[in-house]
This record gives C-alpha cells, structure tokens and sequence, in this order.
C-alpha cells in the first residue's frame, strides 16, 4: 500500500484489464486494502488505464515481472479517513459474489455515496488537477463502462458544478476555485453554445410543427376512414369480405403513403436507411399501430364469417379465446417482418392446435429485437422499425394483457440478446448498423436503470444467448469482419467471461435454447448460406457436437421450447424468402414439420415461451 501512494499506482492482476482500459483521467477510485477491510480515497485517475506502466511494481527487488500489470496513475483529490467495511458495505451491496469479495466496478449512484461518507471525514485536500481534466464530482449522468469524456461538453459540466458548488457547503475552497477558473475561460464557449442551440431549437420547432400538421390529415383521413367502414361493418351486417376488401385497400394506400419497405431486407445484419425525414416516420409509424390494430379487429370477424384465407396453401389460423388455449402448450410470437411491414403485432401460439389469437400490442413496430422472461412479465427490448434502431424497453402482463414502458437501454441497437439471471435482466451484444458492440448492460431494478456491466470478450452482432445453471451463454454472431465460431460463458460469481470451446460451424442470426440441461445453436447465416445444421453443447462435458439437422435452413427465426420440444418459427431461407413453416424437435423423435401458418410468416421477430417450464 506504501508503494501505490508512493509511485501514485494503482494495479491489478492481468484479468482486470477488460475494464481497467476503460479509466480516463479524471475519473473517480479507490483504494481498497485487503489485510485491514478497509477503503481508502478519494483518488482520481491521472492517466488512461494501461498494462506495465511500471513492469516490475509491487515486487520484493525488481528482477521479476509484476502480477498486477493492469495499471492506472492516481493523484490524490481528497485526503479522507478511511471507512471500514462495516460502513461502506452497504453501499456496495449489489457488488458482493461471496462474504468477502466484491465486484470493482461501481456505478454512479455508488461512487456519489462513497465519496459523500469519505468527504464527511476529511483530513486535508490534495493536490490541484489540471484544469484541463474534467471534473469527477459532475453528477450529470452515470458513467459508462467506455465512457470518454469530450471537449464539447465541458459546458454541460460547468453548469452542473456551479449548482454543486453554491448547495453544497462541505465543498472545499481549492475545488470552488478550480470551478470557477475553468468557468472564466470558457464562459465565450458556453454563450456561443446557447445561441446556436436556440436557433436549432427554433428551426427545428417550425419543422415539427409543419410535420405535425401533415400527420393529423394523414392519421385523421386514413383512421377516421377505416373506422367508419368496420362501425358499418359492425351495425349494417355487412360481409366480412367486403370489410377485408376495405381494410386491405386503405391499408395498401397508408402503405403508399408511409413509404414502408415493400421487399425483404437483405438478411445478413441490418441494412438501414437513413432518411431525411425522421419526424413524419416517427409519425407515420404511430397511424400505422391504429391500423395494425383495426387489422386485428377484421381478422376477428373473418373467422367468425368462416371466409378461407386470402394466402392459398396455407391452413388457416383460427382465433380462440385465451380459455380455449393452454398456456403450457403456447408461446408468444412478437413483432418482425411479414415481407410487406413492420409488426408491432402479440400473437400468442399454441403448438399442439397450431391456433393463434392476436393480443394487444406493442407500443412501437419492433424487429429484431431481444425477449426474456423476468417473474410473470415478458420484457422486450432494443431492435428497430427497418430504419431507425431503438433504445427502448417495453414489458407485457399476459394477466391484463397490456405493454408498459420500462427504462431504456444506454445505447440504441439492435440484433442484440438477452438472458434473465438472479432478479436483473442482461442484454448482450449487438450494434446499430455502424458500430458492433461487446457490451453486456444490466437492467437493476433496485435503482430503476440499466447499468454497464463486464463486456464481452468479442463484439458480436446477430449472436444467440441463453442462460444456463446460473451462467450466460454467448454464442456466434458477426464482429465486423466474419462471422464466429466462438462462444463465451458469464459467471457472475466470477463477474468475468470466459471462452468455452468453439462450435463446428460458423453462424450468425441463429437460435439458442436450452433442452435438458443441455445448450442448443439450431440454424443462422455462415456468411455465405443459410444452415439448417444444428449443434449441442454438454457444459459437463465441456464439449460440442452435432445434432441432426432441421428440415429448412433459416435465419433470423425464432426457437422455443414448450413441453420438452424445440419448435423453430419463421425466419427467412435461401432466397430471401419468408420460412412460412413450423417445425418442431424431440430428442430421439428428430425434427417434423408441423404445420405452415400466415401466423409465422415473418422474420426478425422474437418468440418465448407462455409459461416457465
């Protein structure tokens, strides 16, 4: 300990560095002694976090490499008396994995408190920083796990530290001082920022409202119209032919009109437009929930009719109430694409009837996307509408049947995964059609956000992940440059990734479940082709092999496993065609098609299972 504050020296061992890297100057840390139980602070980091800034640390005579290469330079902010584990580790609940051992990485909720009980028992400040080091007390937002402060908001920071400064009286005189020197030379930069900002804001609010006044015609017309048709419908017992008739006509203008994509996305990754106009998309996508809506209505009075479905060769599905379906033969089938729109669609599917019903949906069109199970409600999150990628997070309540907002993720993405593990839900991966992404973020809803959580040791876009005894399983996926063979475990005893042994095929966009305590990868893209190969991991045995091929290749489907069976749903095979096809596997029994229903006729949708097994 006498030589971290002597060389002004954090290390740890080799495996730390995953986030180690991710230090910047200026940030927040603390000092944590082992033998004694006690942390000491407040530190701040002079440097980036680097591996050997001093080789040969923390060794009795210099003549052997360190064991605690992942290094970081510290100055000392603030001298404190240090805490003893009784008093910080309450705040560090969340962090331990046993008795004595914790996760290093805090968020900013738990930085704010350990720097409020260090700060109460000050001795002496330390030594001045640069002005050019951003300040680590600024409260703004949390910090990320690759966060990188940028000049450009430096007055953001100011502003905030200003309020800090004239609320709170235990700030030292040495750090107010700092404060306001930084605010003298850059007060030009933050006027100019302003300015610009209120003219953007102007322009963009006569925009808004131009667009806003064309939603209302739009939206009014083209519900309005459709209202009138099924309300007669309804009162004047009309056909249901002629009422489809009418739903289909309106629904192919709207279409005309919102521009939506009318052919297939390209099914490697997500190839996303960037139109001008994102304002009356946003708007567009809004009529086209109420249609979707008025849709599902028409479909109802189809059946009722016993009018044969408008797609030839393929069996109808009929609609029955939740009663008539078992939920422990049924899943969810959410969003996706069905060739000519985006879905915002909650069908639930029973398996053994090959029957569906249309339950409400959700607030936003939503494909590729991830789903998990957390207690009784469904979560759904990130994916987008084919143009823009999401950030947003909805849940479902199958008992009242009814989607609320959740808080959302840190970035938008999409082609993303999810597992549920320990009461927080993980999501992994993914990208949003510029940059992949490594991270894994977790929802904690003890404080109501998500939060960074330890990456992953490869970027993986369009991967599969499953939780299974206790641990994450990530697997396959695209890195920018080929698509994976590899696959990784998380073991938050651990808090770390490990590689596990590679899979026998390349795939991307391909399903994972898990069926007997067993890991399945069923499908996916291997860069050239769609695979209908299917491969099983034993973690006892620590070891992969393959299993019997299902009967299509397909990608971007969705896999469940309902009654000890794997079914696969849609996805798109060879061709850019839509897999309009349901198959299902039974260990010892192989794969058999089950049905073909307009129901699954879709791709980048996401699927889950009724009830938990």
């Amino acid at each position: 300990m006498k030589e971290c504050l002597s060389k002004q020296l954090f290390g740890l061992p080799a495996q730390h560095f995953s986030y180690v890297k991710n230090i910047d100057p200026g940030l927040p840390l603390f000092l944590f002694n082992y033998t004694e139980r006690m942390l000491h602070g407040i530190f701040e980091a002079a440097s980036k976090g680097r591996m050997f800034i001093d080789p040969y640390g923390w060794t009795t005579d210099g003549s052997e490499r360190t064991q605690y290469p992942a290094q970081v330079q510290i100055c000392v902010r603030l001298k404190c008396q240090p805490l003893s584990e009784d008093k910080f580790k309450e705040v560090l609940a969340d962090n331990y994995y046993t008795h004595n051992h914790f996760w290093f990485e805090l968020d900013h909720a738990q930085t704010s408190r350990l720097i409020s009980l260090l700060s109460s028992g000050s001795i002496v400040s330390g030594n001045s920083v640069s002005q050019n080091t951003p300040n680590w007390m600024t409260l703004s937002r949390p910090l990320t796990s690759n966060e990188t402060w940028r000049e450009d908001e430096t007055s953001k920071m100011l502003e905030l530290e200003t309020e800090v400064v004239e609320n709170e009286n235990e700030v030292n005189s040495v750090h107010e001082n700092e404060v306001n020197s930084v605010h003298e030379n850059e007060v030009n930069s933050v006027h100019e920022n302003e300015v610009n900002s209120v003219h953007e804001n102007e322009v963009n609010n006569v925009h808004e409202n131009e667009v806003n006044s064309v939603h209302l015609k739009l939206k009014e017309l083209t519900v309005n119209y459709l209202e009138q048709r099924l309300n007669l419908v309804s009162t004047v017992s009309c056909s249901c032919k002629q009422a489809t008739q009418v739903v289909t006509l309106t629904l192919q203008c709207s279409s005309q009109t919102s521009r939506r994509a009318s052919t297939l996305p390209p099914h490697v990754g997500a190839e996303v437009a960037k139109p001008g106009g994102m304002l009356i998309w946003d708007s567009v996508i809004e009529a086209e929930r109420e249609i979707q809506h008025l849709k599902d209505r028409c479909k109802i009075l189809e059946s009722a009719c016993n009018i044969p479905n408008r797609l030839e060769h393929v069996e109808k599905a009929v609609i029955k109430s939740t009663a008539d379906l078992d939920p422990k033969d049924s899943l969810f089938l959410i969003g996706g694409f069905d060739g000519r729109s985006w879905l915002a669609t909650m069908d639930l599917y029973c398996t053994s009837q090959s029957v569906t019903k249309p339950l409400k949906p959700m607030n936003s069109v939503r494909s590729y996307a991830s789903v998990v199970r957390l207690n009784s409600e469904i979560y759904v999150f990130g994916g987008g509408n084919g143009c823009v990628w999401y950030d947003t997070v909805e849940s479902y309540n199958p008992v009242h049947d009814n989607w609320t907002m959740c808080p959302s993720l840190n970035k938008k993405k999409g082609s993303l995964s999810g597992a549920a593990l320990y009461g927080k839900i993980f999501a992994v991966g993914g990208g949003n059609g510029v940059d992949i992404y490594a991270d894994v973020e977790m929802l904690d809803f003890d404080i109501g956000r998500w939060i960074p959580t330890r990456s992953m040791l490869s970027k993986r876009f369009a991967l599969a992940a499953v939780e299974l005894n206790g641990s994450i399983y990530a697997t396959g996926g695209f890195d920018g440059n080929d698509y994976l063979r590899s696959a990784e475990r998380f073991d938050p005893r651990e808090h770390s990734w490990t590689k596990i042994p590679d899979m026998n095929v390349k795939r991307g966009c391909h399903c994972s479940v898990v069926l007997n305590e067993k890991l399945y990868a069923l499908g996916g893209f291997d860069g050239t082709k769609m695979v209908q190969s299917i491969e099983v991991f034993d973690p006892r045995l620590g070891a992969w092999t393959m299993g019997e091929p299902m009967i299509h290749p397909r990608g971007y489907c969705a896999a469940v496993v309902v009654n000890e069976s794997i079914f696969m749903l849609g996805g798109v095979r060879i061709g850019e065609n839509i897999v309009d096809t349901v198959e299902n596997y039974k260990v010892g029994q192989g794969w058999q098609e089950t049905c073909r229903s307009a129901a699954v006729n879709r791709c980048f949708l996401s699927a889950i299972a009724c009830s938990q097994e």
